[in-house]
């Protein structure tokens, strides 16, 4: 793909772009934006180097793609902007969040479209990455027979799973812990394509199948999407952004870097409900 305002360099053939000649703490011209949503779509996650954004301008910027999501049971550190997810890590710190392969918040009944996290501070000795898994490339390279079982098949994903340290750690009244079922194989809306949707953080199982089916079906499926080709790894550094598409990718962050401190703020685009289209 021709882009002519931003300059795009791939990190692996089939996902991850780092992305040069754009300042996101100023608003995109239309063809900048134009651009840099198609250099999504082709990379499914994009990479920005030595950004400096204000709260308000990090919320500005993911609201060129959508309406913003406020995750449904996140402490909420800034009360005037609910939108903001802090992403911290300290001395203090016995986990933190995405250390199993995820999409963000599978488990809303419209999981979101993208997330755009920022970070300002990093590990000073390296550690902290995110990985990022392509899950077209994890359909595509399935069996046939396969491919025909999971086009018949959903899975529950409940927020409970996920984030079962904070379920009786808060006292507060408005959070909450939602669920849904989606597709297993779920077609993208805007490329078409189709791409697998099951994760160890949020998915429980599959109710058109027994436990033990499907235990040993989720299982195989998980270990497939970590294959290590299907993935890029991002180094980050001090005021980098990562923005990535919920709806073709997986990811997960290393907590590798203990006890060093890693901290930043991150957007999230509102997305639609998964569907599947067969023909």
């Amino acid at each position: 793909m021709a882009y002519q305002s931003i300059e795009v360099r791939k990190l692996t053939p089939s996902i991850g772009a780092e992305i040069f000649g754009v300042d996101l703490g100023k608003p995109l011209g239309n063809q900048q934006f134009q651009e840099v949503h198609d250099a999504l779509m082709e990379n499914l996650v994009i990479f920005f180097r030595d950004q400096k954004m204000s709260i308000d301008q990090h919320k500005e910027f993911g609201r060129r793609f959508g309406p913003l999501h406020v995750h449904p049971n996140a402490p909420i550190t800034f009360p005037e902007h609910p939108e903001i997810l802090v992403i911290k890590a300290d001395e203090n710190s016995k986990h933190v969040a995405g250390e199993e392969w995820h999409s963000d918040v599978s488990c809303d009944l419209e999981p979101p479209m993208g997330s755009i996290l920022y970070l300002t501070e990093v590990p000073p000795e390296g550690g902290g990455d995110t990985l990022f898994a392509n899950m077209y490339r994890a359909y595509d390279t399935l069996s046939e027979p396969i491919k025909e079982m999971l086009k018949g098949l959903t899975a529950l994903h409940d927020s409970s799973k996920a984030h079962y340290y904070r379920v009786k750690a808060t006292d507060r009244d408005d959070i909450k812990f939602p669920n849904a079922e989606h597709p297993i194989v779920r077609t993208h809306p805007v490329t078409g394509r189709q791409g697998l949707y099951v994760n160890r953080g949020f998915t429980l199982r599959i109710p058109q199948l027994k436990r033990h089916e499907s235990d040993a079906l989720l299982e195989m499926l998980y270990r497939h999407i970590e294959t290590p080709e299907f993935q890029c790894r991002f180094k980050w550094q001090p005021n980098s952004v990562a923005f990535w598409d919920n709806r073709c990718v997986q990811h997960h962050a290393m907590f590798d870097y203990f006890p060093h401190r890693r901290h930043g703020h991150r957007v999230t685009v509102c997305g639609d409900r998964p569907f599947l289209r067969t023909n």
